[in-house]
């Protein structure tokens, strides 16, 4: 990253490694398969594949994933990270049932001296991390605080109706150098009821998305990559 410009950071950083293997972990695959005997959705392997690509070449030191589900791209993480390892890897999800399964993922990686696993809401842990700024400036509660002060890689993966704001809260938590990647949403079609509050907010949602992006283009440097099952977005500090 020191070799480019600030504005071919993200150009660089989202090429496709041929270097590395285009299969799939087999961990990462075990997982896949038992996403969908549970019926859950998870990033395609293209995606995926472009992700790690992109990581592995950033080589962060300190790495966020927001919405860990069961792993599946935690282990591509996890895989990539045995080759070059990094000092901190915090695995955010809401939901403790999948909390127990990234423990067991962590395990099998070896992982639990480097790796959290955190269950909980990410907009309360930021919460949560502002007030302990307050506090740990005079060394006071340094000990409680779940989360690194800045992250150089984070990687939010969120329902559409938080997709801004957990985007929002990711951008207060990079590094000078940090990168933030996501997904792009799919935009919805049709029309919903007055009552249909999923509808509702998926309309919402996707709003907040467009206006997140837009107020984020004089501040950040932006790259959105197409990807057979999705669209990789970037972003970095200008």
């Amino acid at each position: 990253m020191s070799e480019v410009g600030r504005d071919q950071v993200l150009p660089t950083l989202l090429n496709a490694d041929h270097g590395r293997s285009r299969d799939e972990p087999e961990i990462a695959a075990n997982i896949a398969t038992q996403l969908e005997h549970m019926g859950l959705s998870t990033w395609s392997i293209s995606v995926l594949r472009r992700l790690r690509d992109a990581i592995g070449r950033q080589e962060p030191d300190r790495v966020l994933e927001v919405g860990g589900s069961i792993g599946h791209r935690s282990a591509w993480l996890y895989d990539l990270f045995a080759e070059r390892p990094v000092s901190r890897f915090d695995i955010i999800e809401q939901g403790a049932k999948f909390g127990v399964i990234l423990h067991r993922l962590q395990t099998r990686y070896d992982a639990s001296s480097w790796s959290n696993i955190i269950v909980n809401d990410f907009a309360t842990l930021c919460a949560e991390e502002k007030a302990w700024k307050l506090t740990t400036a005079s060394g006071v509660g340094a000990d409680e605080r779940r989360l690194s002060e800045a992250y150089d890689a984070i990687i939010v993966d969120a329902p559409l109706s938080r997709l801004a704001n957990d985007l929002q809260h990711a951008m207060g938590l990079l590094s000078n150098n940090g990168v933030l990647y996501t997904t792009e949403p799919e935009t919805p079609v049709g029309e919903y009821d007055e009552l249909d509050d999923d509808g509702k907010a998926k309309v919402d949602g996707f709003n907040a998305w467009i206006k997140f992006v837009q107020e984020s283009q004089p501040n950040y440097h932006m790259a959105f990559v197409p990807l057979f099952g999705g669209t990789i977005v970037a972003f970095f500090k200008r």
